[in-house]
């Protein structure tokens, strides 16, 4: 029972060595493989929270590192938005622009393509959502 437990966690024992494997990170074409969204910079608040939500299922999925994640979910900005991070990089330096996490991202993305009004009024909608129905159908 003990090495069962002990090979599940991904830890195999060799005679008197112990072998510890670790989970490697996805490559590019991983990434992809999953499908992420691309984000243009054109539709607004609900657009971008979609974006952010499905990158971050797609790290999950595609055991994105913490490393890559910025140069991934970067990658898939398209017109404007990618020409707001080119200007980005462009002013910081690829490697402080790539160095940032993908919260600092998230916080600069929504600072450049959310007005604070446009999402104060997105979560006042969902505060005020009410079910039509009593079905599955309604519920959706």
């Amino acid at each position: 029972m003990v090495t069962k437990m002990v090979i599940e966690m991904g830890v195999r024992e060799s005679g008197s060595r112990r072998i510890v494997h670790t989970a490697r990170g996805c490559t590019y074409k991983e990434f992809l493989n999953c499908q992420p969204l691309n984000f243009k910079g054109t539709k607004g608040a609900v657009v971008l929270a979609c974006w952010f939500e499905k990158m971050e299922y797609v790290f999950h999925i595609s055991n994105c590192t913490v490393k890559c994640q910025v140069k991934y979910a970067t990658c898939t900005l398209l017109y404007s938005a990618l020409t707001w991070w080119n200007s980005h990089v462009w002013t910081v330096g690829h490697d402080a622009a790539y160095d940032m996490s993908w919260k600092d991202l998230i916080k600069m993305i929504t600072e450049a393509y959310c007005l604070r009004n446009g999402i104060q009024k997105l979560e006042s909608e969902l505060c005020y959502l009410t079910v039509k129905g009593a079905d599955v159908v309604g519920y959706a």
